[in-house]
């Protein structure tokens, strides 16, 4: 009888080819971490320190308990695509089909990476106005497409001639975000129909990124992609339940597109997640349907804290940025630190115990000349108050 000879096995980790090799852990779990480990007030991250609606709790924990907690259909529960429907509807004027142009998605960040894997091939070009969320550039790289970076303004508004000046045979999509984060900034009816204008002769796409769509302050009206009909018939339009209902932990989102592009969309979604908790939904299409003013009142909500922070911020050297939209204030501090951005934000949160994210972040090629943060006041009046007075110090 042979016997085979023991070979000893050598152990290695095969050789791994980055699909994003320029991509690290996100600014916003570094500054979170930071800010736990330095007993920081948080107002780095976008997240309320609130809890949603408790009616709203309690129609999901019935769901749960009436059993709906098996998959629902791919698209989203029917009663909540007919509540967004009507929604969207009553604020735009513009009637989606719920059965074939409306999905339901697990956050809005799932549904701008479904849209952009649905429309966007290898070589396409996309627009990003900067600065921009950071999952945008990624999520073109995953689709093999080529992210082109257009600055805004320098005071955060759309620069138009450099819109149009980065338009090619080549262009797929452009993304916009409006109310914008970081800045405040909120598009108005006069910059859609330029866009419109602009996209006209073209065949690229709008991704609209509307997730702040019911946070606009003194009396400025939202200008959603859906209500011009020019730009609806070629857009993408993302909104998200976590951040209209105060419920951002559990990434529930929407798309609403014309059904030639939701036809593409559903193709990747039913791939990408296939669907997304039933409980969820059934609980947001009880509220929808008993609440359907709620979101009404939310501009009113976040203003009052964002001029109760505004007030307190008025105190210090720090310097005031416009905040006509979101739940975020940027500031200017230049006139206290030379630090970068990064650096100040460090050391805000070890020294100052406030934490908060740098512009720079936003950016693929970031203004070392600037010195911004972005500070959020999604928070309870005792959080912004405890945060004001440790930045009084400075």
């Amino acid at each position: 009888m042979s016997t085979v000879e023991s070979v000893p096995v050598i152990s290695r980790s095969p050789a791994l080819h980055s699909r994003l090799p320029h991509v690290g852990t996100t600014i916003f779990t570094v500054m979170s971490a930071l800010a736990q480990q330095c007993g920081a007030i948080n107002l780095g991250q976008g997240f309320p320190d609130f809890d949603p609606d408790p009616e709203l709790v309690n129609a999901v924990t019935a769901a749960m308990r009436a059993g709906h907690n098996q998959y629902p259909p791919m698209a989203g529960l029917p009663g909540l695509r007919e509540a967004l429907a009507d929604k969207i509807s009553a604020l735009h004027g513009n009637r989606y089909d719920p059965a074939e142009e409306i999905t339901i998605t697990a956050g809005a960040t799932q549904a701008l990476l479904t849209a952009i894997l649905a429309v966007v091939h290898p070589g396409d070009e996309v627009i990003i106005l900067t600065p921009a969320y950071d999952s945008y550039a990624p999520a073109i790289e995953l689709a093999g497409g080529v992210p082109v970076f257009v600055p805004l303004a320098a005071d955060f508004r759309p620069d138009f001639a450099a819109i149009a000046a980065a338009l090619t045979s080549r262009t797929r999509a452009i993304l916009v975000n409006s109310p914008h984060n970081p800045s405040g900034r909120v598009w108005s009816a006069a910059d859609m129909r330029r866009l419109a204008a602009l996209l006209a002769p073209t065949d690229t796409l709008l991704i609209a990124d509307e997730v702040y769509e019911h946070m606009v302050f003194d009396g400025t009206m939202h200008q959603s992609a859906a209500a011009f009909a020019e730009l609806a018939q070629r857009s993408f339009v993302v909104s998200s339940f976590g951040k209209t209902y105060h419920a951002t932990g559990w990434k529930v989102g929407m798309v609403a597109a014309p059904r030639t592009l939701m036809r593409e969309f559903r193709k990747v979604h039913q791939f990408n997640v296939f669907t997304v908790n039933t409980p969820m939904q059934a609980g947001l299409a009880h509220y929808l349907r008993t609440r359907p003013d709620a979101h009404l009142n939310l501009s009113a909500f976040y203003q009052a804290k964002r001029d109760r922070f505004r007030s307190g911020l008025a105190a210090t050297r720090l310097s005031l940025l416009p905040c006509e939209g979101t739940y975020f204030q940027c500031v200017d501090y230049s006139a206290l630190d030379e630090r970068s951005e990064a650096e100040f934000c460090e050391w805000l949160t070890r020294d100052v115990g406030v934490a908060a994210i740098p512009l720079t972040a936003f950016e693929p090629a970031p203004n070392a000349a600037r010195r911004c943060v972005r500070f959020c006041f999604a928070k309870r009046e005792a959080t912004l108050d405890m945060a004001l007075d440790r930045l009084a110090k400075l």
